[in-house]
């Protein structure tokens, strides 16, 4: 990665204000360990390259509640050659095909319309409305996804969204009678300029559909690794609501949903639109104020209680090294680099981490360059034990994996709480 954007600025600078009110009053409410971009794999004629790393702390709105990061690395710094593809995941094919189909039970958009998808990825989505006889187009930052998806069919421009990109899209295309944006709602600095972009392409009675990773989620499921420079905002459906308000929008549905371990489903259309605010706004609403999630003070004790985990975990890890055992990781999903940094987990204590990625195998991990093989080589190198740094699918992982441990070795479980098996 570049140590400075192209201009020679530093490819990181902290805003002062909300992103979703422009509030001043930010509280620091978790202090990570500063990191490199968690997807910044090095292959290993760049390992003597220097790796910068950026803060990442995370802060509370007093003014609207928003949980947010206020540093903000460059997009083309984390976006233009993007490694992670939608289409490689049959769980997510399939959540996006009942996606589409959801949508277009519930909103009726007319047949030939335009179905526009923000941060459209390898065009997964926007395949299942062009089956159904939608008209339909992605924007997408990554040049080399959005070449691809061009090539397969669908019609993806390589840009990022914007109030500009809106008006001539609208100009060519016509308005808009549904606009999607899955895992990007939480990625962009500039939420207002986007929220505005899509009021001015959506049709009258056309509705805006985002996905994000949600706030209750992340906290109740100790989901701190989900905290990483991409995802600058850990929604949850309380400040949305006047957000939206304030550009002209409204919320109309806030739904929890399983995907990425936890995710909010919203959908939006314009203020005083034809279809009506569904009961699972007020419900959210409830829910998150029931939590706690709209005090600072829960979000400290979040940070202790992963404080309490880290300590944990480092003082096994450390006790297993003096006694000579070797020990390996399993996953290198982006998450596990905050993971491994806030934990203080690098090649001192673990030797190599198995992937099942081909896209990762024989690189390096973002800054502590960890070198990442295929899961053979658990068997081949027989580690005494491995510790499961994509822990939320350590079910799985263990099941698919037990000849492993049937010939003695361990696996250790980090999150939600310390376990070794």
């Amino acid at each position: 990665m570049p140590q400075h954007s192209p201009e020679g600025k530093s490819p990181c600078h902290r805003r002062k204000t909300c992103r979703l009110c422009g509030g001043t009053r930010l509280a620091l409410v978790l202090e990570l360990a500063p990191t490199p971009p968690a997807n910044a794999f090095v292959p290993r004629e760049e390992l003597d390259k220097p790796q910068q790393t950026f803060p990442l702390d995370v802060f509370f709105c007093e003014d609207c509640g928003h949980v947010q990061l206020l540093d903000v690395v460059d997009p083309a710094v984390l976006f233009e050659n993007y490694v992670y593809v939608s289409g490689t995941s049959p769980s997510f094919v399939a959540h996006f095909e009942n996606y589409a189909k959801g949508i277009l039970d519930q909103f009726k958009p007319a047949p030939g319309s335009l179905v526009l998808d923000i941060g459209s990825n390898d065009g997964t989505l926007l395949r299942f409305f062009q089956q159904a006889g939608m008209k339909v187009l992605g924007v997408d930052p990554a040049r080399n996804i959005a070449e691809e998806a061009t090539r397969k069919g669908i019609k993806t421009l390589p840009a990022f969204f914007s109030p500009k990109l809106a008006a001539e899209i609208r100009a060519q295309y016509g308005p808009a009678s549904v606009i999607t944006a899955n895992n990007v709602f939480a990625h962009i600095d500039n939420l207002e300029a986007i929220v505005e972009g899509i009021r001015a392409l959506l049709a009258p009675d056309g509705v805006f559909v985002f996905e994000v990773s949600y706030l209750v989620d992340v906290f109740q499921n100790t989901l701190f690794d989900t905290i990483y420079h991409e995802h600058l905002d850990y929604h949850s459906v309380k400040p949305l609501v006047p957000f939206f308000r304030r550009l002209g929008m409204e919320l109309i549905e806030a739904v929890r949903v399983g995907s990425h371990g936890g995710s909010l489903h919203g959908v939006a259309q314009l203020k005083g639109g034809p279809h009506p605010v569904g009961k699972s706004v007020a419900e959210a609403v409830a829910n998150e104020e029931k939590l706690g999630l709209d005090r600072a003070e829960t979000f400290r004790q979040f940070g202790r209680n992963i404080n309490a985990l880290k300590t944990n975990l480092g003082k096994l890890l450390r006790e297993l090294k003096a006694k000579g055992k070797k020990i390996a990781g399993f996953g290198a999903p982006a998450k596990a680099t905050t993971l491994m940094y806030h934990f203080g987990i690098g090649p001192d204590l673990i030797d190599f981490i198995v992937d099942d990625s081909p896209l990762k195998q024989n690189l390096f991990t973002p800054g502590y360059h960890v070198p990442v093989v295929p899961s053979s080589a658990m068997y081949e190198q027989r580690p005494d034990y491995v510790l499961i740094l994509a822990w939320n699918f350590a079910g799985p992982v263990m099941k698919n994996h037990r000849a492993y441990t049937d010939a003695g070795g361990h696996f250790i479980v980090p999150i939600p709480q310390l376990e070794v098996h």
